[in-house]
């Protein structure tokens, strides 16, 4: 049985790196996004230099403004661009690993269980080698073809990698083998795990407990006062143990929908690391559904529908048709989908990716007939979700024959 190896992939002050491609004059200058020197908010990221003076993300602006030198930049960040960019960087790294999730708009999590074969080269002293000088690859070519810096670290579990990708940076990468989470972990300080924050930080402090070491050697009665029913969690995760899944996807991390707004385009993807026929027309009437519904939140119709799909030897391809009358209802969408995912279902291996990408936007400036129809039903349901919740109805081909019949009454 192949060994877990999961790589959290960290985008580098990722919102300050975007902004420095938007405006060169930036680089090598201290800079702060997420406001105007003085004005309200808070700090959504702050590069390394103005990081020594005591400025962190989540920070208000205003005690930001006190603490940065006075050649710093503040902007406010343009949310498209680093929407873009982060999707930009996503498509990336899906060439390297068929299983991709977003943990946030700079961060993902990959899975590289099984690819050492793959991605073996002579020269490569054994499947730990391999798969660092893969991820190394992923790197480079993020930073080459995007201008974006980016690190990352590998171990056998989730949290392991996340700590990895932190002790990597900047613009590094680190494996972590199986066997040495343990050691590699102790020296460090408490902060550097996830879960433990600034408040459970100084009540360790304390007691006397600075490093994972000593965390790990604590007794439960000085913990759970401080950690709670997170302690043993956190003590295994203190010693390298902890899930080797990546977790579900998050994908309103990047997700950005002003009303009115007619650039770009609009999409949603589905990675997955098992899927059969029924599974994918399942997920392709959910992303139908996602993609109708947040052209619906911005007000417009889409004149082109294109669909992606990767099998599991990473062949990508994608369909594409053009909509007329332009549209954003579900079941419309779905009906041109569904004939693209048959145009381009030509092989027998599972698929990894589905995607679905509405282009050519217009605004919508019809008003809704009087009697029934697509569109009155689509804006019945948005107002459902938006009551309700997002999954409180669903197109059936969604929900799936099984789970049907499982909730007939």
């Amino acid at each position: 049985m192949q060994a877990p190896r999961l790589c959290c992939l960290d985008l580098d002050t990722f919102f300050v790196s975007v902004e420095r491609l938007l405006d060169p004059s930036l680089v090598g200058r201290p800079v702060v996004v997420g406001g105007r020197r003085w004005g309200g908010g808070v700090v959504t990221s702050a590069s390394y230099e103005v990081r020594a003076f005591g400025v962190r993300a989540g920070m208000s602006i205003r005690e930001a403004s006190e603490r940065a030198p006075a050649e710093t930049a503040f902007v406010a960040g343009n949310h498209e661009a680093h929407s873009d960019y982060s999707a930009r960087a996503r498509a990336i790294v899906e060439r390297f690993s068929p299983l991709v999730v977003a943990a946030s708009i700079d961060e993902h999590y990959l899975d590289f269980r099984g690819c050492e074969r793959l991605y073996y080269r002579a020269g490569d002293a054994d499947d730990d080698a391999t798969i660092e000088r893969t991820v190394r690859e992923m790197t480079g070519a993020v930073a080459r073809e995007l201008g974006l810096p980016a690190s990352a670290g590998i171990a056998t579990s989730k949290p392991m990698a996340k700590v990895a990708s932190g002790l990597a940076k900047p613009q590094g990468v680190l494996l972590v083998r199986a066997g040495t989470e343990a050691a590699v972990l102790a020296p460090l300080p408490v902060r550097k795990l996830p879960g433990i924050g600034p408040v459970s930080e100084t009540r360790l402090h304390a007691l006397g407990i600075t490093t994972l070491g000593q965390l790990v050697d604590a007794p439960d009665a000085q913990l759970r006062p401080i950690l709670g029913a997170y302690t043993a969690g956190i003590r295994l995760a203190a010693r390298g143990i902890g899930s080797d899944e990546v977790g579900r996807e998050r994908p309103a991390f990047r997700e950005h929908d002003p009303h009115g707004g007619v650039s770009g385009t609009i999409s949603n993807e589905r990675t997955f690391a098992e899927t059969g026929p029924t599974t994918a027309l399942e997920v392709l009437s959910g992303l139908c559904e996602r993609v109708g519904s947040r052209a619906r939140r911005r007000g417009v119709l889409a004149g082109q529908l294109t669909l992606k799909l990767r099998y599991t030897d990473f062949d990508t391809l994608s369909r594409g048709r053009a909509i007329a009358p332009p549209t954003s209802v579900d079941v419309e969408l779905h009906r041109i989908a569904l004939d693209l995912y048959r145009e381009a279902r030509t092989r027998d291996l599972p698929i990894r990716l589905l995607g679905l990408q509405l282009a050519k936007l217009r605004l919508d400036s019809a008003q809704l007939p009087l009697f029934d129809s697509g569109e009155k039903r689509s804006a019945a349901v948005d107002k459902v979700r938006d009551r309700f919740g997002y999954h409180a109805v669903h197109l059936a081909t969604t929900l799936g024959g099984s789970r049907r019949r499982k909730n007939r009454p």
